[in-house]
């Protein structure tokens, strides 16, 4: 291996060290009060739930499999790896127990839909959440 191809691989494991560092926000629609804990999350993207704390309709959205902040919301709010709980979703898909949230392909979709629908709940990168969204919890 060349100097340049380690070169290469230090800075990319640098920036995805990086991007799993940073800080996550789960965001709701603006119109949305309801306070949640990182428990209310879990339950949400676990399937154990379906409503918000005030018994209003929950809708999780996922980022979509292998994206950097993904991988850091499963570890982070529901202490799984990816892994766990591909396996875990296909083995509730399996048994008609459950349907795993929705996926979305980027930051900016999960914004525009959270946006339109007080019903939505997602994340995204601190640094990406603007004022068309809530941070309902803000995990470091």
């Amino acid at each position: 291996m060349n100097f340049r191809c380690i070169s290469i691989m230090v800075a990319s494991l640098a920036l995805s060290a990086s991007v799993l560092a940073e800080s996550l926000a789960i965001v709701v629609h603006p119109a949305n009060a309801t306070d949640l804990t990182t428990e209310d999350v879990s339950r949400l993207y676990l399937g154990r739930a379906r409503t918000f704390p005030n018994g209003e309709s929950a809708v999780p959205i996922n980022l979509a499999e292998g994206m950097l902040a993904r991988e850091s919301f499963d570890q982070r709010a529901l202490s799984r790896s990816s892994a766990q709980l591909k396996a875990y979703w296909s083995k509730l898909v399996f048994t008609g127990k459950g349907t795993p949230p929705q996926e979305v392909d980027s930051h900016e979709e999960v914004l525009k839909l959270v946006a339109t629908n007080p019903s939505i709940i997602g994340y995204v990168p601190a640094s990406a959440a603007d004022e068309r969204v809530r941070i309902a919890i803000q995990l470091d």
